[in-house]
């Protein structure tokens, strides 16, 4: 099989896997919006964000990018599934090896991501008036910060054993990326040791430059935004890589003990 027709099945499998998992993705897609409803309605009547008609509008960026990321993130846990029931070890032994695996994955991830953002972009006319220039930035900056966010989760997901490991390290993972992002409230006035946390969060960029796709004040300029988030999928990639390399090429292996 070429290394392309592993990459396509692997992506296919996954997907479909996905999408027949229909309470994740059901419950995926209403988090963002109960936090619209629930949290959103009672800031909207006390916030004030400067550059920003109301709270809905402000924390709508944030909340496509909190479906995406948990879309991408949790779509991981296939890499999880497969080491436990032994799939991985075969698909490790093929031909095509670690590379298509991994692309494979990341693609399908990443797509997951997007069309979970995407359903929540979907109804931001309910909320802000969008163009539509602003509609395909926005998709693009969807489409960088999912990419990120696959990555990440395939990292997470790259040395772990057992599906009960994955469920308790992912939530420890997506929280504060999401919290220490500026997706639900604005960061600046945040302690430093905090901000600090916050600029080194990688989520904080695909926020930003969804907020600067859609016309509202951004922090850190559209080249700075997207040139992390590309930085972040590249070297979360190649970390997984290193992890799941069976011939230990990149890591030292443990001495016998004498």
């Amino acid at each position: 099989m070429s290394k392309l027709g592993a990459v396509y099945g692997i992506v296919v499998r996954d997907l479909v896997r996905a999408f027949r998992q229909k309470g994740r993705l059901i419950g995926g897609l209403i988090r963002p919006f109960m936090w619209l409803l629930l949290v959103g309605s009672g800031y909207n009547a006390i916030a004030r964000i400067d550059g920003v008609a109301s709270y809905r509008a402000f924390v709508y960026p944030g909340v496509i990018v909190m479906a995406s990321l948990f879309g991408a993130m949790l779509t991981s846990i296939s890499t999880v599934y497969d080491r436990e029931f032994g799939m991985l070890r075969l698909m490790l032994a093929s031909p095509t090896g670690i590379p298509a695996l991994l692309v494979g994955r990341m693609i399908a991830a990443t797509l997951i991501g997007i069309t979970q953002g995407g359903v929540v972009l979907i109804f931001l006319p309910f909320v802000a008036p969008v163009t539509a220039t602003e509609w395909v930035g926005a998709l693009a900056a969807l489409s960088l910060g999912a990419a990120a966010s696959s990555a990440l989760g395939l990292l997470v997901a790259a040395p772990l054993q057992s599906v009960e490991n994955f469920a308790a390290v992912i939530n420890l993972v997506l929280f504060p990326l999401l919290f220490l992002s500026g997706a639900l409230y604005p960061t600046r006035s945040m302690p430093p040791g905090l901000r600090q946390a916050v600029q080194i969060n990688p989520v904080t960029y695909a926020v930003d430059l969804l907020r600067a796709a859609l016309g509202q004040p951004a922090e850190f300029s559209v080249a700075h935004s997207a040139l992390v988030l590309i930085a972040t999928a590249v070297v979360a990639f190649l970390l997984t890589a290193v992890i799941f390399d069976p011939e230990r090429r990149f890591v030292r292996r443990p001495q016998p003990a004498r």
